[in-house]
């Protein structure tokens, strides 16, 4: 019974979600403003929400205060760039020469033809990349949520059921995929850039969270450790 109700909660949040990017996207306000358009709104509540999720994760670290520093700043180059000064074009501006800033849709329909370049962003990498950033998000959420409820119900306890039977650390895997969405969607100079930097950030992040962990749980640690992997469930 209470796996149905997970799942119905995730099938609930995952909807729920989805039509809030739609909104929060504004992909067909966006297509339909002329070039050059600028709208501060979508760029500052972009912002806001997407920061909400760094508060599911404990900074006690450095390393941690780190990674979610990477994190805010991918968030906010990609939601400058998207709805914002498009820096990126402006590279592009001066590499083929344009005069004026376009978006970066404007290059690929170059090269694969307005119709095709729409069908292919509409109906394969918008919803894909939507696809990839609530799965994100729930692996977030749920992980945050499992590891809160096991610290109000009994202390000291390794988790090890629900989302951590398959992997050790979904958060980390949540916020690396909510971004490689994001990248996929939008890619601009500094979030090509900043999601490599943010994947090693949350990698040496559970490489240390794995060293503390061993040292409190010890042989039930390790024993879970070798059944279960870090970020990549296994088929």
């Amino acid at each position: 019974m209470g796996t149905l109700k997970n799942v119905i909660i995730a099938i609930t949040l995952a909807v729920s979600l989805s039509v809030l990017y739609v909104f929060l996207s504004g992909r067909g306000v966006l297509l339909s403003q002329p070039e050059g358009w600028i709208n501060w709104f979508f760029v500052i509540v972009n912002i806001a929400f997407f920061s909400i999720f760094i508060f599911f994760i404990p900074y006690r670290k450095k390393l941690s205060r780190l990674s979610g520093s990477v994190y805010i700043a991918f968030i906010v180059a990609l939601y400058i760039e998207m709805y914002g000064l498009p820096l990126t074009m402006y590279v592009f501006m001066g590499i083929f020469g344009y005069s004026e800033v376009f978006q970066l849709e404007f290059l690929l329909t170059g090269l694969l033809g307005q119709d095709l370049f729409y069908f292919i962003f509409t109906y394969i990498i918008f919803p894909a990349s939507t696809i990839i950033i609530v799965a994100g998000i729930l692996l977030i959420v749920f992980g945050w949520r499992q590891i809160y409820r096991a610290r109000r119900q009994e202390e000291g306890k390794l988790v090890t059921t629900g989302i951590y039977k398959y992997v050790r650390h979904p958060q980390y895997i949540g916020f690396l995929l909510l971004t490689l969405g994001m990248l996929l969607e939008w890619p601009t100079i500094f979030t090509v850039l900043l999601w490599p930097v943010l994947a090693v950030v949350y990698w040496r992040l559970a490489k240390e969270e794995d060293k503390e962990i061993e040292e409190r749980f010890g042989e039930e640690f390790r024993d879970y450790k070798r059944r279960v992997p870090g970020f990549l469930p296994r088929l």
